[in-house]
């Protein structure tokens, strides 16, 4: 099971590289913590720069590479959040995108990447 899940997560990383919008939502998703909300955040924040950094955005470059790193934090918090919440796999898929699509809007990005470095190099990833 955990092996699946997080097979189904990597798959996660490609709706999160800058795109069209995927559709919307469909039902209302389970609370989340703050701890919760950050996971995600961070989650969305890693993999959009990591695609970025793949596609050779030099911006994107200007962070540590995330590839690894990034997509096993990715991996390990959605985990987290399914099993703290009861999100499903489409649940998850869901609030990430809307985490990086709020982000990218918001343009909070930059801003909230020293945060997220700091709590990656806290998971010991």
């Amino acid at each position: 099971m955990i092996r699946r899940n997080r097979m189904r997560c990597l798959s996660l990383l490609a709706l999160l590289v800058p795109g069209p919008a995927l559709a919307q939502e469909a039902d209302p998703l389970p609370p989340v913590s703050l701890e919760q909300r950050m996971l995600l955040r961070c989650s969305a924040a890693f993999s959009i720069i990591a695609g970025r950094q793949d596609h050779g955005d030099e911006e994107a470059q200007q962070y540590p590479p995330l590839a690894e790193r990034g997509m096993e934090f990715f991996v390990q918090s959605s985990a987290q959040v399914m099993d703290g919440t009861g999100m499903d796999i489409d649940q998850l898929a869901q609030a990430l995108e809307r985490e990086g699509l709020q982000m990218l809007e918001d343009d909070e990005l930059d801003a909230i990447m020293p945060v997220c470095l700091q709590l990656l190099d806290q998971s010991g990833l």
